[in-house]
């Protein structure tokens, strides 16, 4: 009579998918904590989410604006809200993500596997709003060519989002009832 194994292949997809949502987050704190943000970080220029400076050729230096020169510059102060609220809320949400997974995955849960994948879905549509509508903003000064490993790494971490909802969507956690049918077969054939 065979006894069935603590750890089978059927656990191989959640080590996969928590691994991705480790390097998402891992991302995500580069790009928002670690660069601060910044997009664009250069001599003469340094754009991000809380940075907004430009070169200034009568200073020779670098020339920071607040708000009410970015409202003239044509950045609107509830836009850049919005788009701090879209990446920031996507780290969150994020966060979240894994602890949902595995109380799932143990409990074979399918609502609660809903929510991880719910969690991870809409941290992809707020990531890609929030960069997407500040990149709108700001556009004018910033080139793909001058954007960073901040950008880089956001980019990556929305690409990996994507990545992550499809596979919580084909690899459910099996149900415990499928579990214990499963286990009777396996012990009735042997």
């Amino acid at each position: 009579m065979a006894l069935p194994r603590p750890w089978r292949g059927d656990h191989l997809p959640l080590v996969g998918i928590l691994i991705l949502v480790a390097v998402v987050i891992s991302l995500l704190f580069y790009a928002l904590l670690w660069k601060a943000g910044n997009l664009a970080d250069l001599p003469n220029l340094r754009i991000g989410f809380y940075n907004f400076c430009l070169w200034n050729e009568d200073a020779g230096s670098l020339q920071c604006h607040q708000f009410p020169e970015l409202e003239a510059l044509g950045v609107p102060r509830v836009g850049l809200a919005l788009a701090r609220l879209g990446v920031y809320g996507a780290l969150v949400l994020t966060l979240f993500a894994p602890l949902s997974l595995l109380l799932a995955w143990s409990k074979g849960d399918d609502g609660e596997w809903q929510l991880a994948t719910g969690f991870l879905a809409l941290s992809s549509v707020l990531l890609a709003s929030g960069l997407s509508l500040f990149l709108s903003y700001v556009w004018k000064w910033v080139r793909l060519s001058l954007l960073g490993p901040g950008f880089l790494a956001l980019g990556l971490a929305q690409a990996l989002l994507v990545l992550l909802s499809v596979a919580t969507v084909v690899f459910p956690p099996r149900t415990k009832d499928k579990r214990k049918l499963e286990s009777c077969y396996s012990y009735a054939k042997a």
